[in-house]
């Protein structure tokens, strides 16, 4: 079913002469991975294509991967990234989103036809063609697989295949997540043997401010655990600014609470204007679920949600409490 989706996907972006790629909101490195890769195999391969990502949302920790095309005058003569006409000639690539609603531009529901490439739970299909694989340890690491099969015709620079290794990279926890089979490791070697420059890559992605390991620190001084093992941070606009953390670096804390004996699931909570972001982790059991009814879903033991007060904050880490302390309960070998 796979090489089916793969070979459709193939003939519509060898039909159409202007291609749009999206990606989901709060940007990470698999969706700018995803779609950077993506877009760099088509210009590599025909390039006399027009391939625009269209998306108001950037990173920072990931500028070193190049600008993304977020001026008018990046777009085609004639156009500006707002007209409609724009989209409605174009064939639009949606990748690593789960669902309609989180895609960063809404426009692109006006394209020609729509391409869906995603691997998390498919909840809400949408698209033309769908291609879905909730196994996949990354988007990125389906557009690899989707450069691999068509090896013969489609062609990829260094500097894509480092965008694809960093989305593996980092939406794999380093190739340690669920998810990771014995094909996600032949797919990074297939991009490592592009040339890929590892020692700067990981450089832009671990080396950190200083403020940022006394922010560390500062987790690790305030975080608590609940009494069946759920532990949780939450940083407010407070501690964000005498950090001087950007959103990422904040929700990255979430990463700091993983390695705590007993404790199954993990939650960042980070303070914005609007709300309170969530990021949510866990081993062995499932937290999807949980997220879900918070405004959010996402991977099995990998999601983000939202919430809109300290009481539905709480709310939700006893919802969590509830299941860790059910899941020890009925199931054994958990650590």
């Amino acid at each position: 079913m796979s090489m089916e989706k793969m070979t459709a996907i193939l003939e519509k972006i060898r039909e159409y002469d202007r291609i749009l790629l999206f990606r989901h909101i709060r940007v990470d490195g698999d969706c700018v991975g995803a779609t950077k890769g993506m877009k760099d195999i088509i210009l590599s391969t025909w390039p006399d294509k027009e391939v625009l990502i269209i998306d108001d949302e950037h990173s920072d920790f990931l500028a070193f991967l190049g600008p993304d095309d977020e001026t008018d005058d990046d777009m085609p003569a004639g156009y500006t990234r707002y007209e409609n006409a724009l989209y409605e000639d174009a064939l639009g690539i949606v990748i690593d989103v789960a669902g309609p609603d989180r895609v960063s531009n809404p426009k692109f529901v006006l394209c020609k036809e729509v391409i869906k490439i995603d691997h998390h739970i498919d909840r809400e299909p949408f698209g033309d063609i769908s291609w879905v694989e909730e196994d996949r340890s990354s988007a990125c690491e389906m557009v690899a697989a989707f450069y691999a099969a068509f090896r013969d015709q489609l062609k990829m620079s260094t500097h894509g295949a480092t965008c694809l290794y960093t989305g593996m990279v980092t939406d794999s926890g380093r190739f340690m997540y669920e998810g990771v089979k014995g094909d996600t490791m032949r797919l990074a070697g297939l991009l490592l043997d592009k040339g890929i420059d590892t020692e700067t890559l990981y450089a832009h992605l671990y080396l950190k401010e200083a403020e940022v390991l006394k922010f560390t620190s500062w987790v690790y001084e305030n975080m608590k655990v609940t009494a069946n093992g759920v532990a949780y941070i939450f940083v407010d606009e407070g501690t964000r600014a005498r950090f001087k953390l950007s959103m990422e670096e904040a929700s990255n804390s979430v990463g700091y609470l993983s390695g705590i004996r007993g404790v199954l699931c993990w939650l960042a909570f980070i303070e914005t204007r609007e709300n309170i972001r969530v990021r949510l982790r866990s081993r062995f059991m499932t937290v999807n679920e949980l997220a879900e009814n918070y405004n959010g879903g996402g991977h099995a033991c990998a999601s983000g949600a939202t919430v809109y007060s300290l009481d539905e904050m709480n709310a939700l880490i006893a919802d969590a409490d509830k299941r860790v302390k059910e899941y020890k309960e009925n199931n054994d070998g958990w650590l």
